[in-house]
């Protein structure tokens, strides 16, 4: 076992060979990050490990260290303490999380605000609708009282039943999805891949107020859980439904147009490009295509490609939690 501290910059190392860890140990009391991290030997990385040696090497002949690898070895304390304090934000936020939420996947959080602006400009270029309007569409399920009590409500109502949903589902980049179906007045929308419900309750949303301006859609989902959407009810149902079962089985039964499409189940490179092809003919002329696994797989990419759509992707910057956050592909 290797084991050096330096005081001066604060931080200590550790490397065990018999068990092949090696241990990183960072204290700076100016700003007060305190982080320790441990990691396989073989997982390390391998500029850790050689630093290491090297500290070990120093330490026994500290004569034979050359002034280049005494340089390295002083600034490796704050070169540490630098890289880790860039997850410090989340190492706090998880707290924070294993005290608060109850969730277990998909999770659901704000985007920061340049985020969001991201997303308008995104989203106006794939519509080719003014950026004002598309800024206004991303605010209006924050500001949608009926819809914010309605949730809060089906939420209290199911809250002991199940035990994955927070009170407050706040809804991060499927804001995007509201919006495109706001931009785009589409008549049919499809989700594969509903879980909770949340995505397809702000889609019925959406087609509800496109219904008020006199642009009447519709929403089907699919799920291979038979317990899956049971937030989508009330006034929200009368604007879709939910098909159960395999999502290929029931992409086959769709008898109408497709305007505007949003993978979300499977997330198997795999079974999302059978997704893809499965509904390839049901597209309507101009359809959209939305790929919420595109931070994962090109399956998207590859579709965009063998149908001559363009592809975009727009990546999530979770406010104030730890998930790095995931993503909308969009083909058109």
């Amino acid at each position: 076992m290797v084991q050096l501290t330096n005081q001066d910059l604060g931080f200590s190392f550790t490397l065990d060979v018999p068990a092949e860890t090696v241990t990183v140990t960072v204290h700076r009391p100016d700003d007060g990050l305190n982080l320790t991290v441990t990691a396989p030997l073989d997982s390390a990385v391998p500029g850790l490990v050689e630093a290491a040696q090297a500290m070990e090497a120093t330490a026994a002949h500290p004569e034979a260290a050359t002034e280049g690898k005494r340089d390295h070895l002083r600034n490796l304390g704050a070169r540490t303490g630098m890289a880790l304090s860039y997850f410090r934000p989340s190492l706090n936020s998880v707290a924070q999380w294993l005290m608060w939420s109850r969730e277990n996947t998909n999770f659901t959080y704000r985007l920061t605000p340049r985020n969001r602006g991201c997303l308008a400009h995104m989203v106006s270029c794939v519509t080719k609708k003014p950026l004002a309007e598309i800024r206004g569409y991303l605010d209006e399920p924050e500001i949608d009282v009926e819809l914010t009590n309605y949730l809060s409500e089906r939420i209290g109502q199911l809250w002991e039943r199940h035990h994955n949903i927070d009170r407050t589902p706040l809804f991060g980049r499927r804001l995007g999805w509201y919006a495109m179906v706001r931009a785009l007045k589409p008549r049919l929308v499809v989700e594969t891949g509903v879980d909770k419900g949340i995505g397809s309750v702000l889609l019925a949303a959406a087609l509800r107020r496109n219904a008020a301006d006199g642009a009447a859609g519709e929403y089907v989902g699919t799920d291979i859980n038979s317990a899956a959407g049971y937030l989508l009810a009330g006034p929200y149902a009368e604007h879709g439904r939910i098909l159960y079962g395999d999502s290929i089985e029931s992409l086959a039964t769709l008898d109408k147009p497709v305007d505007l499409f949003i993978n979300d189940s499977d997330h198997s490179v795999d079974y999302e490009a059978r997704e893809y092809h499965a509904i390839r003919e049901k597209l309507s002329p101009g359809a959209v295509i939305l790929g919420d696994n595109a931070h994962a797989s090109d399956a998207l990419q590859v579709f965009a490609e063998e149908t001559g759509r363009q592809f975009l992707f727009f990546k999530e910057e979770p406010e104030n939690h730890w998930y790095p956050g995931a993503g909308i592909g969009f083909a058109f």
